[in-house]
């Protein structure tokens, strides 16, 4: 698959069926249009394409809005791939972009640069200045051109409908395990290992230390996870937040990893969570607190083996 950041390989795009929007997540919703912009492209033998936007449009127009994104622009890339996108295209937003009216949008990016043989667009999708354009404008201007125009209705599992804002709901609140349903995937945080206080190795619990997180934290809390290294998964017992026994209140992002003693230090790692286990609180002493952490790692090795991860 290629990521490209604007239009210029226009072999790798051009003539296809194409999905646009920001596929924050890229939740099951979003794979059902995958799935279905795959099997026209496949069909037809042309590029399966995705455009989307780097940064969110919010970020230009109303910065103070803008939630905290679920994927950066390489974890999606990542997990459109996976769904068997030949080509995603992470297209620098800018005021000349938002400005383009429905009728100029659909001219300039859908005819002139992507070719468009058809679309596969959610029946939510808005496009053009004020989000003037819908699936209704949409439609007309495909049958004008010649296009095609699949709509896809929301997802729903259970009483949810299948959003990035009710996920990103459900992963402030700490419900990753219920995330990842709706995900059909786990919740993933990507950060750069930097040197720690080093107090866990004095304990038997030795942690990785993660900064530089772009994207939505749960809840503070102690969470059951993994780390993918070098093509092997290993268990993690996850912190995020403060270290109140030692009296710190900087709130941290400390990874466990169970049987695990290579040196992770300038390493960018890529953590899912898969359950939560408890909030943080404070131990009345450091006994007390070694002793609850053997029954986290107990925890996480029970839901992290492969017979829990098939219940």
């Amino acid at each position: 698959m290629k990521l490209l950041h604007g239009f210029d390989d226009p072999a790798a795009y051009q003539g296809g069926y194409v999905s646009i929007g920001n596929f924050d997540g890229v939740h099951r919703g979003h794979r059902t249009m995958i799935a279905r912009l795959i099997e026209l492209a496949r069909r037809d033998g042309v590029p399966a394409v995705v455009m989307t936007f780097s940064p969110h449009p919010i970020e230009i127009l109303r910065p103070q809005h803008a939630p905290p994104p679920l994927t950066t622009i390489e974890r999606k890339a990542e997990l459109l791939a996976e769904c068997g996108v030949d080509c995603v295209i992470a297209y620098p937003t800018d005021h000349a972009l938002l400005q383009l009216t429905p009728g100029e949008f659909f001219q300039s990016i859908l005819l002139t640069k992507l070719r468009a043989r058809g679309m596969v667009e959610g029946e939510n999708f808005f496009y053009g200045h004020y989000r003037a354009g819908n699936v209704h404008t949409l439609l007309a201007a495909c049958e004008a051109a010649g296009m095609t125009l699949d709509v896809i209705i929301p997802v729903q599992l259970g009483s949810r409908v299948v959003s990035s804002s009710v996920i990103r709901r459900l992963v402030a609140e700490g419900d990753v395990a219920e995330a990842a349903e709706l995900l059909g995937s786990p919740y993933q945080l990507r950060g750069l290992v930097t040197n720690g206080a080093a107090r866990g190795r004095t304990i038997g619990f030795p942690t990785a230390n993660l900064m530089d997180v772009a994207t939505e934290f749960p809840k503070d809390g102690v969470y059951a996870g993994r780390v993918t290294w070098r093509g092997r998964q290993v268990a993690a017992a996850i912190n995020i937040g403060s270290n109140p026994t030692f009296s710190e209140h900087q709130r941290k992002f400390e990874v466990h990893l169970l049987d695990f003693q290579e040196d992770l230090y300038g390493q960018i790692l890529s953590v899912d969570f898969i359950a939560r286990l408890r909030d943080t609180r404070p131990f009345a002493s450091i006994e007390e607190l070694i002793a609850q952490l053997h029954k986290d790692v107990a925890q996480v090795r029970s839901l992290t083996t492969p017979s829990a991860a098939g219940r």
